[in-house]
């Protein structure tokens, strides 16, 4: 996620992968000066228990780092909002002070003019969200516990010899993985090493988490998108990125109107 994060040019106001910071800037800003704003612990304590509980680890520091700044964009948004009184019969609701103060900056996106050679361009420079990404069909009988090496290899043998994949363990069956599927799941060595395998045999795999017993079945190739039968679908995600940059941009420009002092991380 933290690379995601920090390279995505959509903000993520209000909601990023189900995190909401509603924490009140009153008691943030910790002064009587409405042009500071204090990003401190409680901010990083909301976002590591909030993250933890929605991807299952604790963020890491550039994890962190792009989830302060989804707080700060948010916080200088609240404060324009009730600057522009946008907050009238809301009784000051956060999030809805948000999103009216990001519509009154949405108003006044522009989307430059764009040729085909342009679009080509960035579809281009984009066209890994447009390939499609080789894919596996594969099997793993998964021992009970924590198998040893000699174990999983013994299990192997047995597999390969005509014994049923379900007969000693949980078979768990996967169709049309991706490779970073594989690697967020087994780890970033897996699958290279299961696309060598041969297809139809079980063989022995070391993966982030112990030894496994898995078997290739089929491998879907890599397919490259082509421009020419995706120029609408492109037209629409180049005015996204680009009306969202300038909404970007936009935020960041307000937020120099305010002093922002960071504090030490909470550990």
């Amino acid at each position: 996620m933290s690379t995601a994060l920090l390279r995505e040019p959509l903000l993520h106001f209000l909601v990023i992968g189900g995190l909401l910071f509603t924490i009140d800037h009153f008691t943030v800003s910790r002064s009587d000066d409405p042009r500071m704003i204090v990003v401190g612990a409680d901010v990083d304590n909301e976002a590591r228990q909030i993250f933890t509980a929605s991807r299952g680890h604790e963020p890491d520091a550039a994890e962190l780092k792009a989830l302060r700044q989804v707080w700060l964009d948010n916080e200088v948004l609240y404060r324009e909002g009730l600057a522009l009184q946008v907050d009238k019969g809301d009784q000051a609701i956060r999030e809805r002070v948000i999103f009216k103060a990001l519509s009154v900056i949405d108003a006044a996106v522009k989307l430059p003019p764009v040729d085909a050679k342009q679009l080509r361009d960035w579809f281009e420079a984009h066209r890994a969200k447009y390939d499609e990404p080789a894919r596996y069909d594969f099997d793993e009988a998964a021992l009970a516990g924590k198998a040893t090496e000699s174990e999983v290899r013994s299990f192997v043998d047995a597999l390969n010899g005509g014994l049923p994949g379900d007969a000693r363990a949980g078979l768990r069956v996967y169709k049309g993985r991706p490779l970073a599927n594989q690697e967020q799941g087994y780890g970033p060595d897996f699958a290279g090493e299961l696309e060598k395998s041969p297809p139809g045999r079980w063989a022995a795999f070391k993966t982030r988490d112990g030894w496994r017993a898995m078997r290739l079945n089929a491998i879907a190739p890599f397919r490259p998108a082509v421009f020419e039968s995706l120029g609408t679908v492109v037209y629409q995600d180049w005015k996204d990125a680009v009306a969202s940059e300038q909404r970007t941009a936009a935020v960041r420009a307000l937020a120099r109107k305010y002093r922002i002092r960071f504090e030490a991380p909470a550990k």
